[in-house]
This record gives C-alpha cells, structure tokens and sequence, in this order.
C-alpha cells in the first residue's frame, strides 16, 4: 500500500507542465493593444436545499441547507485563433456542510491550435460520453461530489493533452501529473453513509501516490450517423475504496490502480439517438465489465407548439465485486424518463427521470427544471426523492435524503 510521497519525477513534470505553458504564453503574448483578445464574465449564484424528512445519522443537517456560489470565466484569444489562454475559479460557501465549503481551480491553460494539431498545457475539465443515467467513460477528471448527487460537476486535472485531427479521426494523448481526491460530505451533510469519509486519511497503491502520472489515449470520428469514441486509461483511479478507519468512526480512501478499455458509441437514425457506453476495468479485484446502453426518441413541435419532447429508455450493468472495488448502486437497473424544451426565448427545460433497481425495486425519482428569468438571471429547481429503497441495497444510507433543491444564478 503506498503513500501520498512527493517523487521528483512527478514533480518535474508538473513543474515543466507550467514551465512550458509559461514560456509559450511569453513567446506568443500580445501587445497591449490587443486587450480586446480577452472576455471576462462571472456567475453568482444563490442555493437552497430543502429536506423534508428527519436525517437517518446522528449529526446531520436537518431542513435547510444555504450556500452561495461563485464561477468566474477570463479567456484571451490571438486573432488568429492559434493561441489561447483560459482561467475559470470556482468558489462555494455553505452554511452547514464545512467540507462543502471550497474552492477549485476548474480551468487554468494556455492552448496552440492549427489546422491538425494542437497541445494544452495546464488545468481543465474533459467530457467524453453519450448517455443520461451515467458518465462510465468520463475518467479524466474527479468527480466534485460535494455539488450533487448526479456526478456531473468535475474538480479541474493538471494535464498535458496533445491533439491530432486527421482525415479518419481525432487522437489525443492525455499525460496527467497529479491526482485529485474525490470531495465528500462532511459529517454535518446530507447524502453520506452512517461512517463520515475522512477527508485526511488517504492512501494510495501507486508508491508515488498523488503525484503518480496517469495516462490515457483516445481516439473520437463521426461516420456518418455514427459518433465513436474508443479509449484507454492506465493509473489511479478516481474511485476511492472507502473502508472503515481502525477506531470505525469514518471512512478512510483507499485508491487503486487501474487499466480501463472503454467504448461510447452514438447512433443516430431519424429522431432516435441509439446509445452506448461501456468500459472493461483491470486493478480493482477482479476483472470486470460495465455498460449502459438506452435510446433517446424526440417528438418534435408537439401539439404544433414550437416545443420538443424526447423520450428515454437506458439499461445499467456493472459486474464488479463489492468486496474488492468501489462500491455502486448501478449493478443491474433501469432508467427511464422525458426531456422537455420548450424552445422559447427563456430556455425553459425540463427532465424527469427514475431509476429502478432490479433486483429489489428500489427506486428514486429525479427532477430538473431550467428557466431564463432574463438576460442576466437564471432559475434552476432540482428534486430527488428515493421510494421503496430496499434495506439491503446501497441506496439505503440515503433513503431520507429525498430533496429541492432552488438555485439562483445571476450572469455578470
């Protein structure tokens, strides 16, 4: 089992990481009459989390939780669009969860393009995936599980990321430096287990721990309605082991290393999105295999109003063993559920979906509903609630989680 040691291998190449991008940004800088070349906006935002039901652990907060959050974005771009710098700060405040209650760099590198090629140095966030239920091939950055419950917000990754576009494809080749620890509830919020995740006690399996180099390949190419991505992903994982600490008052993180082959896979016939993604995962036990696969129909202008609904349907397996890898709740369901765009000048949305354990029937509800208020004010309302959670399944610890969440986001 292996420590968080600082190795000078890992350390040149963070160091050469911002050594490089420094130098490229001093050989490239504009002068200072090129100040147009940079934008700058920033959110701020309101959010309130109501909880109807008493907590299920001792400690936890109960009815109200209030935080406050702040996103800044500043870009500059050469005119000819070669050179890029990008520097986009998170910041949230919460008034009941202090493990809540942080800041991120999401975004911090400077980037060369040009007709085939280009290469980024520095912090930033990656997206590869297709489908609604669940992200399995999505491994380059952490998962900022302190935001919501629905892994879709990403701590920001130190990475060089070097690019090709050719005439039968796009390959990238990511080499990450360090790694980021997954964030957690604290002991005083809601959507934890019975035991608390010790933010401090953190092991590795890699001797070189969290400066441990990662790496991962990718090859993405449209086919005519075929959009394919294949990878493959060879360091830590971001999935920590959680296991009891030796006085069984937390969770400690154990990370493993891992080798992942993955696949997502977009097919698109008429005004049906057929959808893939699968991974095959090496280091976490046993070999194991893991896919969700689904459709999307929309139905557009219904009623002859201006607005679409989309219909879904996804399946989710996971064959990994829980004693041996991270546990998850997604071993054998089914999620289904419907997207709403009502295509008007406010952008009003709304997804509906439920997922369903096959096995015991557990399921749980979850809502989303987006409007712009006006040009610089936007209204989001999420809902979750969990029906029937069987006692036995994993879903369990958060059965009296059931939520509303009110955010509030105004653009400057």
């Amino acid at each position: 089992m292996g420590t968080q040691k600082h190795h000078a291998p890992a350390l040149a190449l963070r160091a050469m990481v911002g050594a490089a991008a420094g130098s490229l940004l001093l050989a490239v800088a504009p002068p200072p009459v090129a100040a147009q070349g940079f934008e700058f906006s920033i959110d701020l935002g309101l959010e309130t989390r109501f909880f109807p039901e008493a907590p299920q652990f001792p400690g936890q907060l109960d009815d109200v939780q209030l935080s406050l959050f702040a996103e800044a974005d500043l870009s500059w771009e050469s005119a000819d669009r070669q050179h890029r710098f990008q520097f986009t700060p998170f910041l949230r405040w919460d008034g009941a969860d202090d493990e809540r209650t942080h800041g991120d760099i999401r975004e911090l590198y400077y980037q060369y393009t040009n007709d085939r090629f280009d290469a980024l140095f520095g912090v930033n966030r990656v997206f590869w995936g297709v489908t609604e239920s669940r992200h399995l091939v999505n491994i380059i950055n952490q998962i900022d599980a302190v935001e919501d419950t629905d892994e879709e917000d990403f701590l920001g990754q130190p990475m060089i990321n070097l690019g090709y576009q050719a005439d039968f494809g796009r390959f990238d080749l990511f080499v990450l430096p360090y790694h980021r620890e997954r964030t957690f509830p604290g002991s005083d919020g809601r959507f934890r287990g019975a035991l608390p995740v010790d933010p401090n006690d953190v092991t590795y399996e890699d001797p070189d721990g969290e400066n441990a180099i990662d790496y991962a390949l990718r090859y993405s190419h449209s086919f005519g309605a075929v959009d394919l991505g294949l990878h493959y992903f060879d360091g830590t994982s971001r999935e920590p082991l959680l296991r009891p600490n030796a006085s069984g008052t937390a969770l400690s993180q154990f990370y493993q290393d891992i080798s992942q082959v993955g696949l997502d896979l977009q097919v698109t016939t008429d005004a049906t999105l057929w959808k893939l993604e699968a991974i095959r995962r090496k280091g976490q036990g046993s070999d194991f295999d893991a896919f969700v696969a689904g459709l999307e129909h929309t139905f557009f202008q219904i009623g002859g109003s201006d607005a679409d609904l989309g219909v879904l349907f996804e399946y989710l397996n996971d064959g990994r063993d829980p004693e041996e890898a991270p546990i998850t709740i997604f071993d054998d369901d089914i999620f289904f559920g419907a997207r709403y765009a009502a295509n008007d000048i406010s952008d009003t949305s709304l997804l509906a979906g439920a997922f369903v354990d096959l096995n015991d029937g557990s399921s749980a509800l979850r809502i989303e509903f987006e409007r712009r208020l006006n040009d610089n004010l936007f209204f989001e309302v999420e809902g979750q609630v969990f029906l029937d959670v069987d006692p036995a399944n994993t879903a369990a610890a958060f059965m009296d989680d059931s939520q509303i969440t009110l955010r509030l986001t105004s653009f400057f």
